[in-house]
């Protein structure tokens, strides 16, 4: 079995392969002063609660986006799972040019979700990512990856209104049935569901228009792409488990099948 962990600014996913089948997945809340005894011990409740022996284990791949816990994450794998975890960074197999100016400054979520996807459909297409930020990544025709765009996350903006309004309260993101609100929080729903996906049309259509291919895909990953992606003309297919696949797929390309 293979033990994928995809640690985010907000949260840590994680997931457990049995071959190619994802047999079990899980989140908690990222916390960088975590220590790895912490981490370890709630991860191996996770286990038990979903009756997997963490002695079959066979390894553990690791994308990272909060550098504080790399220390962190990698005792805990040695300690509590007795792997050493790889890694994804700057000088492993992806099977993916990376045309960056610099390509260590992309992160490593981003050219998981890159690979897993070209993988998947083999065609020119755009990963939108609704994390913390919400990223736009692309990918040409033959496996390039060009760049992308970077917006601030529907739930930055949403903690951004409410701390800086006295009276615009936080609230339950869900789709009205109207655009025009009748009170303030169907009115601050609409302008996040319907002012993102507006924002997401715009901008997947300059970069159609710019990477100039009829046969471009644009799929959406993250916490909240199904809510967001209903709402949009450009977004195909929504992919949950984007990361978590690719971090199997980087992990057997540079260390072997499990």
């Amino acid at each position: 079995m293979l033990f994928v962990i995809d640690v985010g600014n907000t949260h840590i996913a994680c997931g457990v392969y049995k071959g190619d089948s994802l047999i079990n997945s899980f989140r908690v809340r990222t916390e960088k002063n975590r220590t790895a005894d912490e981490l370890g011990m709630l991860f191996l409740n996770f286990f038990r609660y979903y009756g997997i022996d963490v002695t079959d284990i066979r390894g553990v791949a690791i994308s990272n986006v909060v550098p504080p816990l790399t220390f962190t994450i990698n005792l805990m794998c040695k300690k509590y799972f007795n792997k050493e975890p790889f890694f994804i960074g700057p000088g492993i197999k992806t099977g993916m040019p990376i045309l960056y100016d610099n390509p260590k400054e992309v992160g490593a979520d981003r050219i998981v979700n890159a690979v897993s996807a070209y993988k998947k459909y083999k065609k020119a297409l755009v990963i939108i990512d609704f994390g913390t930020a919400t990223t736009f990544d692309c990918v040409t025709r033959k496996g390039e990856y060009i760049g992308g765009v970077i917006i601030p996350g529907i739930e930055i903006s949403l903690e951004a209104l409410a701390e800086r309004t006295a009276k615009l309260p936080k609230i339950e993101l869900v789709t009205p049935s109207k655009v025009i609100g009748k009170n303030t929080i169907s009115a601050i729903q609409s302008g996040i569901i319907y002012g993102y996906a507006g924002m997401v049309d715009a901008i997947c259509e300059k970069i159609k228009k710019e990477m100039a291919d009829k046969n471009i895909g644009f799929y959406a990953t993250g916490g909240l792409a199904s809510v967001i992606s209903r709402e949009t003309k450009y977004i195909e297919g929504v992919e949950p488990n984007l990361t978590l696949e690719g971090l199997k797929i980087l992990y057997e390309m540079n260390e072997g099948e499990i």
